[in-house]
């Protein structure tokens, strides 16, 4: 079940889309939203009578997170040593501020105080209940479900500071859509159901081509070793890490990110100007 968030000019409402996508992670001409009564995430799934098709609404991020996007860093390993470093033992642990998040077609804003604006298209997981100290093996418990990241990131910043905050926290740097996928389990995106692909693509150009089996820490892992750390809510956000092809935008530029059985996210670079 793909469930979004979608304005039709009025206050957000949320809706289930109907349709199949194409190769490209884009739905068909078709699709439809059935619009639900409230946010599933505290509600559940009530649908409506009402019916609105995906071309006459605008798609918002499928979620601002409630209290924080949880991000990992360096979880695959051809990514870490692009970055000249190595595979961290552990999961490395970062936050992004929820006022980070937008939605597709949204603007990512290149900031004046970086030279160096990255893009990282990431797997995201969001989080469906409170929880805290979650085995591996009850992960899926826990798990709304599935969508789509860009984990921009200012490079220069995040090589001159000692942590990442800067670097990762500006307004409008963390893409998240189009939607949430309900249907998916932990285990496919692991190495033993194959994975799933991670693609971004720069102005049409395949600049990343990954695969969720090569992660490092798999999704139940991540959910136990953050939640060994903090309390999720329900809404937050994981990040789960970029494949390798990390590189610059510049102003102007649309950045695809697409995953095998979720989707795609388009957005573009503005200046701040």
């Amino acid at each position: 079940m793909r469930i979004a968030r979608f304005t039709t000019g009025e206050d957000p409402r949320y809706g289930v889309v109907t349709g199949e996508l194409d190769r490209f992670g884009q739905p068909s001409e078709d699709a439809q939203l059935v619009v639900l009564s409230g946010d599933p995430l505290y509600n559940g799934i009530q649908p409506t009578d009402e019916h609105l098709s995906l071309e006459s609404v605008r798609l918002l991020a499928p979620v601002i997170p409630r209290s924080k996007v949880v991000a990992i860093g360096k979880n695959y390993a051809a990514h870490a040593a692009e970055m000249g470093g190595e595979v961290p033992t552990e999961p490395l642990m970062f936050l992004k501020p929820n006022t980070s998040v937008i939605g597709p077609d949204d603007e990512i804003v290149y900031p004046r105080q970086t030279q160096e604006l990255h893009y990282e298209g990431e797997l995201a997981l969001v989080i469906g209940r409170i929880c805290k100290d979650v085995p591996p093996e009850q992960a899926t418990d826990v798990i709304f479900g599935y969508t789509i990241a860009n984990d921009v990131t200012a490079r220069d910043l995040q090589r001159a500071d000692v942590q990442f905050t800067r670097a990762k926290g500006f307004d409008t740097f963390c893409p998240l859509g189009p939607w949430i996928e309900t249907d998916l389990d932990p285990h496919d995106f692991g190495p033993e159901a194959g994975g799933r692909q991670v693609q971004t693509h720069l102005n049409g150009d395949l600049v990343q081509d990954g695969n969720t089996g090569d992660l490092v820490f798999d999704v139940p892992t991540l959910v136990a070793q953050i939640t060994s750390v903090m309390t999720l809510l329900p809404g937050d956000v994981i990040l789960t890490g970029t494949p390798d092809g990390v590189g610059p935008m510049a102003v102007g530029d649309e950045v695809e990110v697409s995953i095998q059985g979720i989707g795609a996210l388009t957005n573009r670079v503005a200046s701040r100007d």
